[in-house]
């Protein structure tokens, strides 16, 4: 999948990912199932072409994410912290999003990334 830098933006900071980007059906599916670790700065971008209600699950996921829903002006709707690894309950956006960003486990809180936050990344 190719990788691009992603800046998450707060009120007085701004943090540095480089992700990679989840565009087709199938990287979607497939996302970062299997994976065993994430390094603190490396994640995963899922756009979606429309705006649209979302929902996540860690089927298959060994290792616990934040997931993070984008509103298509580039904030952050919310922010669903150390999801459980290998759950099948849904995880939902709360509103329209046009990509959601994973990251590490517990790493928006160590950062501060919350909602209202901004998100920017080469599409």
């Amino acid at each position: 999948m190719p990788q691009v830098p992603l800046t998450v933006t707060g009120t007085g900071t701004s943090h540095h990912f480089l992700v990679e980007v989840a565009s087709t059906g199938e990287q979607q599916q497939r996302g970062l199932m299997f994976r065993r670790s994430l390094a603190p700065d490396r994640g995963m971008i899922f756009p979606f072409a429309q705006p649209e209600m979302a929902t996540f699950w860690m089927k298959d996921t060994l290792i616990p994410l934040d997931l993070i829903f984008v509103r298509a002006d580039g904030t952050i709707a919310n922010v669903a912290a150390n999801a459980v690894p290998m759950d099948l309950a849904l995880i939902p956006s709360d509103g329209p999003v046009t990509a959601v960003l994973e990251i590490a486990g517990g790493r928006a809180a160590q950062l501060g990334i919350r909602a209202g936050d901004r998100v920017r990344w080469k599409q």
